[in-house]
């Protein structure tokens, strides 16, 4: 292609890039379909054509996904698939974008062809030099949950546990993200019935994030109250009402924006101490609750 030519198409997508920052996404898009009429009337069968093209049309996908528009970005990325052809030297823009596209069908609860999209993504990825670990961990993390969610809890377990080895060796025990998994993961097991799978998932959780964050957060407390309701299913009502009880004091720290988390974790709670016969104490932590969002409120 042309120097000139494929300077005009840079110029273009940086226009669009600098749109979107100024989040002017109606010129952005016109900026979008100029560089694509342009570098689709210069498509030929040079290697350099048909890479910028596809680039292309990925930069005007992702402008689509920023403004909702799924199906037009879904085209944009299949296009741009199609042209790179399977080309092993572009393994990480096809990944890229298989991951866009499955997101894109997420987003439009085509599960199935999501997943598959997804699983592609991975493998492109994991044949990239060198291999986009924190890629294929997010996207094994998000095909564990569309599994979980259509009841496949062996395909979930094993998705889910792909993402957790990544994120310990690469980013360590105490980490966010390896946190995040290792709570997707108990989340798993407690709805299946693997009740001390589960308890051991959520103390790995919260012992991350006590470290990362301390008790006064929202991900702490999240995680006391799921190995809060891991220890009632493994027979340790005692300490299951502790960690509750540190949910609790947790969240009265974190304000309005926990209003959602403290009713969930209260109406938990609360559920535990009457089946216990406890009806005083949940009387107690009823109107603490409510005086809280009251407060909030």
């Amino acid at each position: 292609m042309d120097s000139t030519k494929v300077n005009l198409i840079t110029i273009l997508r940086d226009r669009v890039d600098e749109l979107c920052e100024q989040g002017n996404f109606s010129e952005a898009l016109h900026a979008a379909n100029a560089s694509v009429e342009k570098a689709e009337k210069e498509l030929n069968t040079d290697l350099e054509s048909i890479e910028t093209f596809a680039s292309i049309l990925e930069v005007r996908g992702d402008l689509f996904r920023q403004t909702g528009d799924w199906e037009k970005a879904r085209e944009d990325y299949r296009q741009a698939i199609d042209q790179l052809n399977n080309r092993i030297e572009d393994a990480t823009e096809l990944g890229r974008l298989h991951a866009n596209l499955g997101a894109c069908h997420d987003q439009l609860n085509h599960l199935d062809r999501a997943i598959h999209h997804w699983d592609v993504a991975i493998s492109y990825f994991e044949k990239a030099t060198p291999p986009a670990q924190l890629d294929i961990a997010s996207l094994s993390n998000n095909v564990a949950y569309l599994k979980k969610e259509q009841g496949d809890v062996d395909g979930s377990e094993n998705a889910f546990l792909k993402a957790l080895e990544i994120l310990h060796r690469v980013l360590g025990q105490n980490n966010e993200e390896t946190a995040s998994v290792c709570n997707n993961l108990g989340a798993l097991y407690l709805q299946s019935g693997y009740y001390e799978q589960a308890r051991e998932m959520h103390l790995m959780a919260l012992d991350a994030r006590r470290k990362l964050f301390g008790d006064q957060h929202l991900d702490t407390a999240q995680s006391y109250n799921n190995l809060a309701l891991a220890l009632i299913k493994t027979g340790d009502a005692a300490l299951a009402k502790r960690h509750f009880e540190s949910a609790l004091d947790g969240l009265d720290s974190c304000g309005p924006d926990a209003s959602e988390e403290l009713s969930s974790v209260g109406d938990n709670y609360l559920n535990f101490l009457r089946q216990d016969g406890a009806e005083g104490l949940a009387k107690l932590v009823e109107a603490r609750i409510k005086e809280t969002l009251a407060k909030w409120a």
